[in-house]
This record gives structure tokens, sequence and C-alpha cells, in this order.
């Protein structure tokens, strides 16, 4: 290894080890991520809902102690240890949503939510519930967000400690959740290309998508690896970092910002590092965006409305994460453990949980 080589390495955070940096096959064959909910689980689960389905309002409000789990409590606190310290994601599976109402899900999922973190808004809307579904948008039109389309998203992170997603329904054809480490992808750049991962730790221009925060630009800039406290966080969107170069004042890409982009991506769509999950209605998948991407395929979906398919979404802010860099504030508004992340609104603005998509 000749001296630059030398130089460059010495000067990256150092190769990541521990279950954060796992490979997809070897990892997807294991399926020791699969929390099955055992039937007294499940009755648990119900109880909670019918109890707080009997208050009228906005589910926005839930708590924690408005959805009492006793047994299923220690399962999600243990889900959490594996999200934050472990692997970063875990599946949830066996709740019947097929014999729930749209509402009944909704605040089965909103307080199953509440034993993880608090949830967090993700439009500028103030919507503490998402639903990903397919509008009938593109994302050409630069206001769009890509889980609004049925196209691929490619491969991100969410701007939360951890992104839950519910299957209500899934589509005709297509639709796969994948997942990529992306502790595993900062190891294989900085051991085939460490000259390109030091781009990657210097910040970025990444688009808002039109949800701009009072007082702040259009995009914001972190890195897409960041190193703190003996931490490594990524935050990543290319199609957003691309379309951020719309705006003739935010920073150009250069050459080697580029290829380095393109390395990160040829990565993530590596069949030896990422894996495929197909979701069965009922299924809570629970991803730690700090160190894993997460990405869906394109789908097909049915002509009739209510089969179509369509996940509902939770952003959270985690007790017990990890401590952030100054810089997440651009996007997450605070840093604050257990009160940052969502789209940064005033203090005045409403949160509300839509039990429907809008």
């Amino acid at each position: 290894m000749n001296a630059a080589v030398d130089q460059v390495l010495a000067e990256l955070p150092p190769e990541q080890t521990g279950p954060a940096a796992w490979y997809g096959p070897a990892t997807a064959a294991r399926e020791d991520w699969i929390v099955a909910l055992e039937p007294g689980h499940v009755d648990e689960i119900d109880r909670a809902v019918r109890s707080a389905a009997a208050r009228a309002g906005d589910i926005a409000g839930m708590t924690r102690a408005d959805f009492p789990l006793p047994t299923v409590a220690p399962v999600l606190a243990d889900a959490l240890r594996e999200l934050l310290h472990g692997r970063g994601f875990a599946l949830l599976r066996g709740l019947p949503v097929e014999r729930m109402s749209r509402r009944d899900a909704a605040i089965a999922f909103f307080g199953i939510g509440t034993h993880l973190g608090g949830a967090r808004a993700q439009n500028a809307s103030g919507h503490l519930l998402g639903h990903v579904i397919d509008a009938g948008l593109s994302s050409r039109d630069p206001h769009v967000r890509i889980y609004q389309t049925s196209e691929r998203q490619t491969y991100h992170t969410d701007s939360c400690d951890v992104v839950a997603l519910m299957c209500m329904a899934t589509a005709r054809r297509g639709g796969l959740s994948t997942l990529v480490s992306s502790t595993t992808i900062f190891n294989e750049m900085r051991r085939r290309r460490p000259d390109l991962l030091a781009h990657l730790l210097q910040p970025i221009a990444t688009d808002r998508r039109g949800e701009v925060p009072a007082g702040m630009r259009p995009w914001f800039e972190i890195p897409v690896f960041s190193w703190h406290e003996g931490h490594l966080t990524a935050l990543y969107h290319r199609p957003y970092i691309d379309s951020a170069q719309r705006f003739p004042e935010a920073p150009r890409l250069g050459a080697a910002q580029i290829a380095a982009l393109d390395l990160f991506d040829e990565l993530t769509n590596d069949p030896a590092l990422h894996l495929h999950m197909e979701f069965r209605p009922g299924d809570v998948q629970l991803v730690h965006n700090h160190t894993v991407l997460h990405d869906r395929t394109a789908f097909e979906d049915w002509d009739e409305p209510a089969r179509r398919r369509h996940l509902l979404r939770l952003w959270l802010a985690c007790p017990g994460a990890r401590p952030l860099p100054a810089r997440f504030a651009e996007r997450y508004g605070s840093i604050e453990i257990g009160n940052r992340g969502g789209i940064v609104l005033p203090d005045s603005a409403p949160r509300s949980a839509p039990v429907e998509p809008a």
C-alpha cells in the first residue's frame, strides 16, 4: 500500500465491526430478525386497541400510558435495543390487520410506536402517521416525494432515528422491501476506494423537496457519513442530492463526489450486500436510519382501490438513541435525544395522525 493511501486511511474513521456490519444473504438466511407475535400478544394488543378506540379524537395525542402492553412491551424493548445497538432492523409479524378496521389498525400501529419512541411530523402538514401509497404522482416533480409514486425508491434514509412501516395491503406485483447496511458500505468503500470515501465525510447538498422550514434554505448540507463520539451515522438520498443541483446557490457536485456517490450506489445494489423481504399484511418493519438504508422496488398495483398497496408509516425519535453531530440540527431541527427528527414545523403548528390517506 503506498504512502498516499496510508495517509488517506489514517484520516478516515476506523473500519467498523459488530452486528451493524452485516451482509444481506447471510442475514436473510438466519431470519432471527423476524419477531413472531404470540396469540397472547395479539390478544393484549386487541384489548389496548379497544380501550384506545373508545376515546374520541385524533390518535396523535396517544401516549404509552394510553396503550398498556404488559407482556408485549418487553418484546418491543428488546427489538429497540437490537435496532439501536445491534443489526439495525427487525420485523414484527402476526398482527391481524385483515380483521381490523382501518382506524383500529392505525391505533394498533401508533400504540406500538409509543413503546419505541415519540412520533415526528412526516410532512409540512404535521402528519405523525403517514400513508405510503401510489398517489399517481411522478418523482420528476421536484415537490413530490418518491413514496407518493409507484416508482422504485432507491436506497435512502429517513429523517428520524427509526422508521416503522406496517403493511396494510400488498401490490399486485413488486413493491418488495430492500435493506442494506450503511456500515457495511462504509467498510467496503474504505477497503476499495478510501480516496472516494473521504468525499462522503464532507457536507453535501440535499434537496428538501419543497418542505422548507421558516428561515431555512430549500436544501440542507450534511455528510453522507458522519463520525461522532464513536458512532458512524449515515444520511443519504441520492435523487434528492441530485435534485439539489437545481438551486444555483447550492454547492456544485465535483467529479470526485459524483464518483464517490456512484460507488456508494453500486454497493447498495450489490446482491452480496443487500437483502429483500416480502411484506405480509400485518407485518411491522422497524429500521434504524443511522445504520441501515431502505429501498422499495417498483410495483404494479391492483385496479380495485380497496386492494391497492398501502403501508402506514411512523418516524420515531427514540430514547437511548446515539448522539448526533450538531450539523444534523439543520435537518432534524434538534439533536436532543428523544426530541429530534421529522419535518421541522413551528411550535404552534398542529399535529395530527390521519387514519385515511389524504
